[in-house]
């Protein structure tokens, strides 16, 4: 029979922190899952400690490609999978031990949800609890606060076509993807508990992102999405108090009232190019 899960784990040059991640995995008090490792193009030792793993437990599946970046293997990954679950999982993180087993009871106690997640715990370079907030479509689009860490059905990560690989840099594929989810109305379960353990370093990718890159992302984003912009954000805008204020006082320029547009949502002008598109 195929498994329940199965828990995608996309690795890039892993060889110091994978060991510990399938560590994680096999301790899953949760046991009807497999773990699919797909070998990303890695130049170290990735692939001789996938191997012993998959040794070690069948449930674990290796995978070799060549390398293309986080949101083509994870869909790589997933295309291959047989569970009705999935759970991507970064190479240096750590799943809790009953996160798989409380997700799959919220499932069963509401069919209705797709998406189960909760809070991380730091380790490495910081520590502390990074407390996630519930779901709400209108703050997913202005930025990401949810991580990749989290499990949903199968089935609705195909209604969305997958992670969106057009993304100009890696790093936002988990943001598009609940940006999409969120435009079909898919409900998210928020487990108040904390479910895995975050990883950080200075080689982590977030570290090597600019503010360049990060605005090339939220623009396409933007464009993508651009009547879910418009619907949310212009609909608040004329009930705020700035549309008075607009109204009340001669209209000097488009550029005027774009600013304090994004003035009213993002606390910066950041995207009124952006948003001069919609």
């Amino acid at each position: 029979m195929n498994p329940i899960i199965s828990i995608i784990i996309p690795c890039y040059n892993s060889e110091a922190t994978l060991g510990a991640t399938l560590n994680s995995v096999m301790q899953q008090e949760f046991q009807d899952w497999e773990a699919l490792i797909i070998n990303d193009g890695s130049t170290d030792d990735t692939e001789k400690i996938s191997l012993e793993w998959v040794n070690k437990d069948s449930k674990f599946k290796y995978f070799s490609k060549g390398n293309e970046g986080l949101g083509k293997t994870r869909n790589f990954g997933i295309n291959k999978a047989k569970g009705i679950y999935i759970l991507p999982l970064d190479s240096d993180n750590l799943i809790e031990k009953d996160f798989t087993k409380d997700a799959i009871k919220a499932f069963g106690n509401n069919p209705e949800i797709g998406v189960v997640y909760g809070h991380a715990e730091y380790f490495g370079q910081k520590t502390g609890i990074w407390k996630v907030d519930d779901y709400q479509l209108d703050k997913i689009l202005v930025h990401n606060y949810i991580d990749a860490c989290a499990i949903y059905k199968k089935k609705i990560w195909q209604d969305v076509n997958g992670y969106d690989e057009n993304m100009p840099y890696q790093g936002h594929e988990d943001w598009e993807f609940w940006v999409a989810l969120g435009n079909i109305n898919v409900q998210f379960q928020h487990l108040n508990k904390v479910t895995f353990k975050y990883f950080v370093s200075n080689t982590s990718m977030i570290r090597s992102f600019t503010k360049e890159m990060a605005l090339l992302n939220q623009d396409y984003i933007v464009k993508k999405y651009s009547i879910l912009y418009h619907n949310y954000f212009c609909k608040s805008f004329f009930k705020s108090n700035n549309a008075n204020l607009i109204f009340s006082k001669k209209l000097k320029s488009k550029k005027f009232v774009i600013d304090l547009f994004c003035k009213t949502f993002f606390g910066f002008t950041c995207f009124k190019s952006k948003l001069d598109r919609l």
